[in-house]
């Protein structure tokens, strides 16, 4: 069973969905643009009940609060543990997909104590302004108002991520949880350029090689192995980029995954990405 939450943490309204199970307690954060209902078809495939999942929308986005300031990556981790806090939860298993994926190792490596084990989701420790190019296109949409609902689906189903794994119920679904309705009745992308601005220049600030190093807890490097973004682009990580980000890790495992950045967690490939996740939770971890 699945409960749409809020929460009071750090001074900001924070929104989460908290997938009810029996296991440990999995907390998980998206991307850049997204919102907490990206991992919805990992838990409908066995995230849950196998463990308790909890998928926050990050300040700023989805039915999350959205102060004008405030998104470096000391405020996103500064209402990550105070929800924990509210919420009595002390020690969990915290992952991330993407931009999610860097806030995971920033925990890891600054909360220790609040982190037993770490899961970065397509996230190198190693970021540079390139890649914008290849998120471009799905940053391009946030600028945009669409007449509907319906013509927003279409244009986001038109992106080139979706080319070749095509499109399902699921993925519209995540599109269309960060809609909001104007009062001419246009749609547009709740997120808001200027907040992802002030966050890719936070993020940009930080040295994320030294960050990994920090991290002592069992990290799961998640890498997807399909290209991404504009024809000709690469993979959001290169396997020499996970090689080295794992060397940093003091105690790091490398999964590769079919898919690419976005459609790894949907279709046919989420049953193989949940096998993963679930038993690294679950398992223990070699040092």
């Amino acid at each position: 069973m699945s409960d749409s939450r809020f929460i009071e943490a750090n001074g900001v309204r924070l929104h989460y969905l908290d997938h009810d199970g029996e296991g440990p307690v999995l907390v998980l954060t998206h991307g850049l643009t997204a919102n907490a209902h990206f991992f919805d078809e990992l838990v409908h495939a066995g995230l849950a009940p196998a463990l308790r999942v909890l998928s926050f929308d990050l300040r700023g986005r989805g039915l999350s609060e959205k102060p004008e300031r405030g998104y470096s990556l000391e405020d996103h981790a500064a209402d990550l543990l105070g929800a924990l806090d509210v919420l009595g939860i002390e020690r969990v298993a915290l992952g991330g997909h993407s931009f999610g994926g860097l806030l995971t190792l920033y925990v890891a490596a600054f909360a220790p104590e609040s982190v037993e084990r770490a899961l970065v989701l397509d996230a190198p420790a190693e970021v540079d302004a390139t890649v914008l190019e290849q998120i471009g296109p799905s940053l391009a949409r946030l600028d945009r108002t669409y007449p509907s609902r319906g013509a927003y689906l279409e244009f986001v189903r038109g992106l080139p991520y979706f080319a070749n794994d095509g499109w399902n119920d699921s993925l519209a679904a995540f599109y269309d949880a960060e809609l909001e309705e104007l009062p001419e009745g246009t749609v547009r992308s709740g997120c808001r350029p200027e907040h992802i601005r002030q966050t890719v220049e936070g993020m940009l600030e930080h040295d994320w090689p030294a960050i990994a190093a920090r991290v002592e807890c069992p990290t799961l490097l998640l890498r997807t192995t399909d290209p991404f973004g504009p024809p000709g682009s690469a993979p959001i990580m290169s396997q020499d980029g996970a090689r080295r980000t794992l060397a940093r890790l003091r105690r790091g495992r490398l999964v590769e995954v079919p898919g690419n950045h976005i459609t790894f967690a949907f279709g046919a490939h989420a049953p193989r990405v949940v096998d993963e996740l679930r038993s690294f939770v679950r398992d223990r971890v070699a040092s």
